[in-house]
């Protein structure tokens, strides 16, 4: 099988399975010219014959080509033979050909569909039909490709020859490469906690504009670090062709903050790491994405891609693998437990097996599941894209009958809110359920956290990419409907192994961010101490020790009526705020600059979403515009999809058309003079603001939908506080739990999450 395709026995997809003859080669084949490979997002013209098999095509037969729902190339059309996208067909003897671009044309994966009907005659075997992609006769510039890399992107073609309504995938599987663009931004990755005399690694990379590792990076580099790093070479070369750089075996001397810089072989800065801290008496932390999907289900690229792209270009320690389970075949069952298996090498790379149990909401939505070791068996939420049902007994169609079917297996269990968003209120996953998933590609979903609250839940806090375009752990979101980057979640362990990892999953020792590596240390202190639990005393006999202290994820029982709080965080870009909040509630904050500080720059963000299901987007579209006042300078913040609108129109308006799906976007404009007047203009909400009233708090204009919101605030002229340390003094609530968590809001649009601390201090 050619490099990138996916073995058939371990897709999840659906055929008939009845057609008229022997064998799907009896009803055509088919070639594609040229194979590539094309850069993402470039222009191209792709021509597909379908040659006509033995059964011929029949007056009203058919052909579709389809593609996998990843796909966030152009939308084909037949209608403007000058615009982008254009597509033609061709039949090699006369009869009508109607070309109708169905967007949701056929089942999972394969959603994009083109279909080809012929009318006024008929094709005898041997005739063809000529479809150009892209096609440029009548001017057109071509088909816009998609967004992500893909070793072998299909173009498969299936055949109705006798007008039934039936389609047979052809055996032929053409397919072209895609790659990444050139480089537009350098990245310059460290682990970020530490300790002194402690071997570490720098991994580095290029990406192009839609976040893809580029192969067209090679170069010299200088390396300066803050700090003593042992190791540190101060020039290198990075080779061309390849995709990244990992250098091994570094050595921080002495307590302190590392941060690398690389410079061009002229000394011009090309990027700066995230930081590393390094303490005698740290936490030992490891970074991962645990839920992402391959093309062997609703993905691209086959499992071992996937999970060489997380570990080797996106400098993962820890990976699992999530494929929806009404898709995976017993035998790409197997191959996921063989493969992590392989894979997990302790002290370097843990991979998990595990799936997403993918119920309906109604059901309890979306779990993930991840085992510690291989071989358990799958309970699926259903059958619905597998033929084989030898194992129809083993399914769990609710998650009360899930946690039921595991509650005595090594295995935990995160919420998740994706197509299926869940309903953790239906079921009360015990010890199960560790954690809910508060960001990924879908959005940001603080609610689900809140909802735990509410339910007298302890669950800790992850953040994931849910990533189906083939890049765990540096998971951007193209030009589809996934909104946001996906997130990273930051394990706190003794040892990277997955018997270390697991220790923290249960124990919540663990933080998510929207992308970045932010260091975060969170610990209360207790006046006269306190008990803290091993797990959950709700659930059963727990050990405990006395205390006075904790740490996020810990759950301790307290005479107290106040805490210290003790937060420490650094990041690789200016620090904006810092929430701190107890259950659902902001009790505290601290900013990273003063009143004092702030200058003629105004930030305007879009928040929220529709509601919590699948159609959660929410489009913003409008305009911005300063009267009295000039635009210096603008500066988008998280805007990953660059063809959407959002950019200065002229000297003092912004227009932007852009989109959220529970996230946040927006810019900021220096102003040349903060005097005047703010109109915004949105489909959902707006106002007029003067200029003079915009201080340090935010306006908040509310929405509507969920969480909906616009944000208009005034920020220095320049940030510059990257690490911050504060002691917050917090009254806790006489009865029920105090969840103590913090929020971290970075200048560049980055969120951070502490898993909660849970205070008590009645009954368990």
């Amino acid at each position: 099988m050619a490099g990138g395709l996916i073995n058939d026995e371990n897709m999840g997809d659906v055929w008939p399975v009845v057609h008229p003859g022997r064998a799907a080669d009896e009803y055509g084949s088919a070639s594609i010219s040229p194979p590539g490979p094309f850069e993402v997002r470039s222009f191209q013209t792709i021509v597909l014959t379908y040659t006509v098999g033995r059964f011929g095509l029949d007056d009203s037969g058919s052909i579709k080509i389809v593609q996998r729902f990843p796909n966030d190339g152009g939308r084909l059309q037949v209608d403007d033979p000058t615009a982008m996208n254009f597509v033609s067909a061709r039949a090699s003897k006369y009869c009508r050909l109607t070309v109708v671009p169905e967007r949701n044309g056929h089942q999972r994966p394969w959603e994009r569909s083109l279909r080809i009907i012929v009318g006024g005659g008929s094709l005898h075997q041997g005739d063809t039909i000529t479809v150009t992609f892209g096609d440029r006769s009548g001017s057109s510039p071509g088909l816009q490709l998609q967004t992500f890399c893909e070793s072998a992107h299909e173009f498969r073609v299936l055949a109705d020859p006798c007008a039934t309504g039936h389609f047979i995938p052809l055996p032929d599987r053409p397919h072209v490469a895609i790659v990444a663009g050139k480089p537009e931004r350098w990245k310059a990755i460290l682990p970020t906690h530490g300790k002194p005399g402690a071997s570490f690694a720098l991994g580095l990379k290029a990406e192009d504009l839609w976040g893809n590792p580029s192969h067209q990076a090679g170069r010299a580099l200088r390396l300066e670090a803050d700090g003593t790093v042992q190791g540190l070479p101060g020039r290198i070369d990075f080779p061309a062709g390849e995709r990244s750089l990992r250098i091994d075996g570094l050595v921080a001397c002495s307590e302190g903050v590392v941060r690398i810089r690389v410079l061009d072989a002229d000394g011009i800065l090309l990027t700066a790491s995230n930081p590393l801290v390094v303490r005698i008496d740290g936490a030992t932390g490891f970074w991962g994405d645990l839920h992402g999907q391959s093309g062997e289900t609703v993905g691209v690229n086959p499992i071992e891609e996937y999970f060489a792209f997380g570990r080797d270009l996106a400098f993962l320690d820890i990976m699992s693998h999530q494929a929806n389970d009404f898709q995976i075949t017993n035998a790409f069952w197997q191959r996921i437990n063989t493969l992590t298996s392989e894979l997990d090498d302790p002290g370097r790379f843990v991979a998990f097996p595990g799936y997403e149990w993918s119920g309906n909401t109604p059901m309890g939505g979306d779990h993930n599941v991840f085992f510690r070791k291989a071989g358990e068996t799958i309970r699926r939420s259903s059958h619905a894209l597998l033929v084989d049902r030898s194992d129809l007994d083993n399914d769990a169609n609710t998650t009360t009958e899930l946690f039921e079917s595991l509650k005595n297996e090594d295995c935990v269990l995160y919420a998740h809110v994706g197509g299926r968003p869940a309903d953790i209120a239906r079921d009360d996953g015990g010890t199960l359920r560790t954690a809910v998933e508060v960001h990924s590609d879908w959005g940001t979903f603080e609610w689900i956290m809140k909802d735990s609250f509410a339910r007298g839940y302890r669950l800790g806090l992850v953040c994931n990419s849910d990533g189906h375009k083939g890049r765990p752990g540096a998971s951007y979101p193209g030009a589809s409907q996934f909104g946001a980057r996906g997130g990273l979640t930051c394990f706190l362990a003794d040892t990277l192994s997955r018997d270390g990892i697991f220790e923290a999953l249960r124990r919540r020792h663990h933080y998510g961010t929207t992308g970045c590596r932010m260091f975060l240390d969170v610990r209360v202190s207790l006046p006269t101490g306190g008990r803290r639990f091993d797990t959950d005393p709700r659930y059963g006999q727990s050990g405990s020790q006395e205390v006075n202290h904790a740490v996020m994820g810990d759950i301790v029982q307290t005479t107290d009526g106040t805490c210290r709080l003790n937060v420490e965080v650094a990041a690789h870009a200016p620090i904006l705020r810092v929430d701190v909040l107890n259950g659902p509630d902001v009790v505290d904050s601290v900013r990273g600059y003063s009143k004092s500080e702030l200058g003629d720059r105004i930030r305007v963000t879009f928040h929220g979403a529709e509601y919590r299901g699948r159609g959660r987007q929410t489009t913003w579209k409008g305009e911005a515009r300063f009267d009295g006042a000039g635009i210096e300078r603008f500066q988008r913040i998280n805007a990953w999809n660059h063809d959407r609108l959002l950019a200065q129109h002229d000297d003092n308006t912004v227009a932007f058309d852009v989109l959220t799906t529970g996230n946040f976007i927006g810019f900021d404009a220096w102003l040349s003079n903060a005097a005047g007047d703010l109109t915004i203009g949105t489909d959902h909400a707006g106002g007029r603001f003067r200029l003079a009233d915009i201080g340090i708090d935010e306006t908040v204009v509310e929405a509507g939908g969920l969480e909906r919101q616009i944000r208009i605030a005034r920020l220095p002229d320049i940030c510059r506080q990257d690490h911050l340390k504060h002691a917050f003094d917090l009254a806790l609530k006489p009865t029920g739990d105090n969840p103590i968590w913090i929020r971290v809001t970075t200048e560049d649009g980055y969120n951070a999450w502490s898993s909660p601390i849970y205070l008590f201090r009645g009954d368990a």
